[in-house]
């Protein structure tokens, strides 16, 4: 297992309205009932043979607990570049080097909230990446994987919207990848 190491205590930053940093909130006080604007980020990764890798988030996770999802995502750090944070949260997740990294969707941004009541509100500029290895799931983050085909997963999103993130049924609306 190569999953880096994060904590509660690592920072996401906080923006106004169009998308400016404008300071910085404790990770673990950023996500409530009324969620401050912050910057994320999604990622799908792509396989040799054109599978993409969709994950089921873990029962332990705050939000959409054990809920499918896109392959990874993450809140970059204050100061830290958008690339090498998604590259971090690869690693630590995924325990996975990603082998090339695209921006798709630059102004992404959503916002839902979950039955527990807690609200993501993210500018969320969304990633394909590569990558030729198996993952080796972090289990606080990952129940489960599998490598699918991309229309395939747009039609189930599509049919049952409820079993997916809601990040993720914008996204397949969103990104060619899903309709190529």
């Amino acid at each position: 297992m190569n999953h880096t190491t994060e904590t509660v205590e690592d920072e996401v930053v906080l923006l106004d309205e169009s998308g400016t940093p404008i300071g910085r909130a404790p990770k673990s006080a950023a996500h409530g009932p009324d969620t401050a604007l912050h910057l994320a980020f999604s990622c799908h990764i792509v396989n040799p043979i054109g599978e993409v890798l969709v994950t089921r988030r873990a029962v332990t996770k705050q939000t959409w607990a054990g809920v499918w999802t896109n392959s990874f995502c993450g809140h970059p750090k204050p100061a830290e570049p958008l690339l090498h944070a998604v590259r971090r949260r690869a690693d630590f997740e995924l325990g996975l080097e990603l082998d090339t990294v695209e921006l798709a969707l630059p102004l992404f941004r959503y916002r839902a909230t979950d039955a527990n009541g807690i609200v993501e509100n993210e500018v969320c500029p969304v990633y394909l990446a590569t990558a030729a290895g198996e993952p080796d799931p972090n289990p606080r983050e990952v129940a489960e994987y599998r490598w699918v085909d991309p229309r395939a997963l747009a039609t189930a999103v599509d049919a049952a919207p409820w079993a997916f993130s809601p990040w993720l049924v914008l996204q397949a609306k969103e990104l060619e990848l899903f309709r190529a």
